[in-house]
């Protein structure tokens, strides 16, 4: 009975240690200092054990308390000297392994909604660049259309150029979208484009339905479509078509911009349109999404390929 309650004691003792821990941590500038806290503190543990101890002797009639208290009392200090250091800095190395638990993790915490916050800053920077490049050729094209004194034409751009930007005020909540929302843009773009190009632009759909609600950034394909339009059908004398293509492979989402342009020349600089693209996509995705484009004599194809994420009710 004298054993267990010796050891209760102790259990009881032991919060010292964890108050003593959580008031002087060792930290590189107060570390002497505060060990020689922490010794101090194994040795009240250790006062306070023994004089339980021999409280409950004298109370027991039975060692520790022997005739002679005072060298029963230092004998029983000497006994108990080593256990009390052991558990004290036991206890003192158990809550400073959770202390550093805590914050490591919360570190880690700290540094992911940081890192989450400067990726949403930056992919905010990259869409918000999209949109003057795009409004500054729109515009430039009904300037032209203006300039040739072509009324009904330009004001038919500037009626679907109103629904566009209706559509990208709409927007503005979110980085990705449904797919069927992108294209649905892309149709009003391409047919600005087309009030521009009269009867030399043709586009052509071939868009899988499976792929339709899949999740996709805003305006990711707007740059590739102008770039088709711009480098493809401006430099052709005869009629051009765009194809726009979406498709999925296995758990792989494919989007492609295909022109019958006379091809892209390879090594050539990208522009504003391709460089924000490749950037958002790092951004949202890294190693996992690409943008890649292909040409020859009678065809340009650009082609994203990205997780294909599904849309979540």
């Amino acid at each position: 009975m004298f054993a267990g309650s010796e050891w209760l004691f102790l259990g009881a003792l032991t919060p010292i240690a964890y108050v003593l821990a959580r008031r002087f941590p060792l930290k590189q500038e107060n570390r002497i200092r505060n060990l020689g806290i922490h010794f101090l503190g194994s040795l009240l543990l250790c006062f306070g054990w023994a004089t339980l101890g021999i409280l409950l002797g004298m109370m027991m009639s039975r060692y520790p308390a022997q005739k002679d208290l005072g060298r029963s009392y230092v004998s029983w200090l000497l006994t108990s000297l080593p256990w009390s250091v052991f558990m004290y800095f036991t206890v003192l190395g158990c809550v400073y392994a959770f202390s550093y638990y805590q914050e490591v993790r919360e570190r880690a915490t700290r540094e992911a909604r940081l890192a989450a916050q400067l990726s949403e800053a930056k992919l905010g920077a990259l869409r918000m660049q999209l949109h003057p490049h795009f409004l500054f050729n729109s515009l430039n094209a009904i300037t032209v259309l203006v300039r040739d004194q072509k009324t009904r034409e330009a004001s038919d751009m500037l009626e679907l150029l109103s629904r566009l930007l209706r559509q990208v005020l709409q927007r503005e909540h979110g980085e990705l979208i449904p797919l069927r929302q992108e294209l649905q843009f892309i149709e009003e773009y391409l047919g600005i484009e087309q009030v521009r190009f009269s009867d030399r632009l043709s586009v052509r759909w071939e868009i899988d339905e499976v792929v339709r609600d899949a999740l996709v950034p805003s305006f990711v394909l707007q740059p590739l479509v102008e770039n088709a339009v711009r480098h493809g059908i401006a430099k052709r004398v005869d009629n051009g078509v765009i194809e726009v293509i979406a498709a999925r492979q296995d758990d792989v989402l494919v989007l492609s911009i295909r022109d019958n342009g006379p091809g892209y020349l390879t090594g050539s600089p990208e522009g504003v349109g391709l460089t924000n693209t490749r950037a958002r996509l790092e951004a949202l995705y890294g190693a996992d999404a690409e943008l890649s484009i292909e040409s020859d004599r009678e065809a340009t194809i650009a082609t994203i390929r990205l997780p294909f994420t599904a849309r979540q009710e």
